[in-house]
């Protein structure tokens, strides 16, 4: 069986109570003279987490389980929402269509990928927003919003597409807001259940890494 990708969701109430993060790998050289040169190894953050710290009862542990043997293992990727950062904006604000620029027109380009941009005085850095939320886009250019029928999304891929005879002009900035899913797979091919200790407290560890589609 080939690898591929489920367009659906890992289930939300547990998604809801997972942990885990970005993570950057970078490489620290240490000098004699006591200073060090750091280089990133990777262009973009990979996401990780731990699925098991969402489960609180059977009936949770069996959906991950079940879950599990739907995507064959490690086999194939799905969606998973990142309790914290699921949003363009921040996660206790209304999305809006002035959340994120995705791109600046040139009379010509139809389609814009969705990014999400992270920075502050210091720097910055973005990311690709590859699998979107249907029905949760939101557009302007140049600061006026877009009807819904002059825009459409591939809510696998993240190119938002501007309908023919409405391709935003030279110059004019494209701006998106949104909700987005990460595409991960399970980092394991085996899931460990002892009913007598997770009774006890002990919870599985279930993890997940980002993927690239």
């Amino acid at each position: 069986m080939e690898q591929g990708f489920h367009e659906v969701r890992f289930p939300l109430r547990l998604a809801l109570g997972t942990s885990g993060g970005p993570v950057r790998r970078t490489d620290i050289i240490s000098l004699s003279n006591g200073r060090e040169t750091r280089n990133n190894r990777w262009r973009a953050a990979r996401r990780h987490y731990d699925a098991g710290s969402g489960i609180r009862s059977i009936d949770d542990l069996y959906a991950v389980v079940a879950f599990f043997e739907a995507r064959s293992g490690q086999l194939h990727g799905f969606r998973f929402r990142d309790p914290l950062d699921f949003r363009s904006g921040s996660p206790g604000q209304a999305v809006t269509a002035r959340d994120q620029v995705i791109g600046t027109g040139d009379g010509q380009t139809a389609g814009f990928p969705l990014v999400k941009t992270y920075a502050d005085a210091g720097g910055g850095t973005v990311r690709e927003i590859g699998k979107p939320v249907a029905g949760t886009l939101l557009v302007s250019v140049d600061g006026t919003a877009i009807p819904f029928e002059r825009v459409s999304l591939d809510a696998a891929t993240g190119i938002v597409t501007f309908a023919p005879g409405h391709v935003p002009p030279a110059g004019a900035v494209v701006r998106a807001g949104f909700e987005f899913d990460v595409p991960v797979r399970f980092d394991t091919d085996r899931i460990d259940v002892d009913l007598a200790q997770f009774r006890a407290g002990r919870i599985p560890n279930i993890p997940l890494v980002e993927i690239r589609p």
